[in-house]
């Protein structure tokens, strides 16, 4: 939710003001159309806007599941790659158990008949069952047309190497440094089971499967040279819909199927469309004042994510119900430090999660006090004496959080080492 040039007010004819008159028309959603290329084998041709991209396999274990289903926001390994804008095999572990062969030659034949699968002269393979690497291992030789490959395992049992670039995601402590070179790197995750990025099991774990995704993409574009898309455009672009031209639909058309919005402070947003979009219409998007203004401090751009630091600066004339939710207009002036991390899937947004300083908000709108009553006995056990109570000041800073924020030296640091605690009368 970022503005992406410096300070840029969102008032205007097509501002937060009004809507243009002429909008385009809202660009659909691809449909999942799934290819069956033969038993425990199918092709998904890419879900982004681009519509084509490099062939990837994906080895899965059986799954009672449809390899379509979103379920939760989580979404079927053949459904977020397509998204990622690749042409997509899925092969399931029996038909590899049954003749691995054969179903890696039906895939590599479909890719390469398939004329959204650009470009053609190398291959990637995602294996999320390790019990069948050794099957797969003798295909993974240098002459192959396999630019990448990576597997799910375990530091407990060690994989077998092939020729081609590999990563390794290990669950499980590694008790020796990994190896990590141009062509191979391991990962380990203590905590996690073989099967962590396996949905719709109880072994799934959604933050540690996206930790290991966002590494797989940054492996395989680098080694299947793609597909690379302009990160900032589309955040860009989706800010715009949201702030300047405040159009709900074509703000939702620039996310993937089941996108979603996390205010932490707040608890507030949408997870999934039909969610989401009823929280842009009732809650965010004609919830801002015309006197909002975001002002961008920094911005890091990573292989799948926008970070942004910006100060949202309003005038709080109405009621912002995803910022200060049942708190009445205080006609106060805010600047807010913010920080969102925005992950973007192929060419459309999947998530935005958005942070700020609630504290300072309230205290600009004047609504905390400088102190607040301590209830406990104090480090030395004293305690207040009669008629008296022990009141601490709030360690919360005003406006100045946003000067800090704009200008390193904008605000002397420290200060608040010298806060207590007081004594007061009842």
């Amino acid at each position: 939710m970022a503005e992406t040039n410096g300070s840029n007010g969102v008032n205007g004819t097509n501002g937060i003001n009004g809507h243009s008159t002429s909008l385009p028309p809202v660009e659909p959603l691809p449909q999942p159309k799934v290819t069956q290329l033969s038993s425990g084998s199918s092709l998904l041709l890419p879900l982004s806007r681009k519509g084509t991209g490099p062939g990837i396999i994906v080895v899965t274990p059986e799954s009672s599941a449809s390899n379509l289903d979103i379920i939760e926001g989580v979404p079927s390994p053949l459904i977020k790659w397509a998204e990622e804008s690749f042409t997509v095999v899925e092969i399931k572990s029996s038909a590899i158990q049954k003749d691995a062969s054969t179903a890696l030659r039906e895939a590599q034949d479909a890719l390469s008949s398939c004329s959204q699968c650009e470009p053609k002269d190398k291959v990637g393979i995602v294996v999320y069952d390790h019990s069948v690497w050794d099957e797969l291992t003798p295909y993974l030789n240098k002459g192959s047309s396999f630019g990448g490959a990576v597997v799910y395992g375990s530091t407990s049992t060690p994989l077998n190497r092939v020729a081609v670039p590999t990563a390794e995601h290990l669950a499980g402590k590694a008790s020796t440094k990994l190896e990590r070179t141009s062509t191979f790197i391991a990962y380990d995750y203590p905590s996690a089971s073989p099967s962590f990025a396996v949905p719709f099991q109880p072994d799934f774990h959604y933050a540690t499967e996206a930790i290991s995704h966002t590494r797989n993409l940054t492996f395989l574009k680098k080694h299947l040279d793609g597909p690379y898309f302009d990160l900032e455009a589309i955040w860009d672009e989706h800010t715009y819909w949201e702030f300047e031209n405040r159009s709900v639909e074509h703000t939702m058309a620039t996310m993937v199927q089941e996108p979603y919005v996390n205010h932490i402070p707040t608890l507030t947003g949408g997870i999934g469309r039909e969610q989401l979009t009823e929280f842009y219409r009732n809650h965010f998007i004609f919830s801002n004042p015309a006197s909002t203004e975001l002002e961008l401090i920094s911005r890091t751009v990573g292989i799948d994510r926008v970070v942004d630091e910006f100060i949202f600066k309003l005038t709080h004339t109405q009621q912002v119900d995803w910022l200060l939710p049942g708190v009445p207009p205080t006609n106060r002036l805010l600047e807010i430090p913010f920080t969102a991390v925005v992950n973007i899937r192929g060419d459309r947004l999947y998530h935005e999660h958005i942070a700020w300083d609630q504290a300072t908000a309230l205290a600009q709108c004047g609504l905390l006090p400088e102190f607040l009553p301590f209830p406990y006995p104090l480090a030395d056990g004293s305690k207040p004496t009669p008629g008296g109570r022990f009141q601490y000041q709030l360690p919360v800073a005003g406006v100045e959080g946003a000067r800090k924020m704009r200008d390193k030296n904008g605000v002397g640091s420290n200060a608040m080492f010298g806060y207590g605690v007081r004594e007061v009368e009842d």
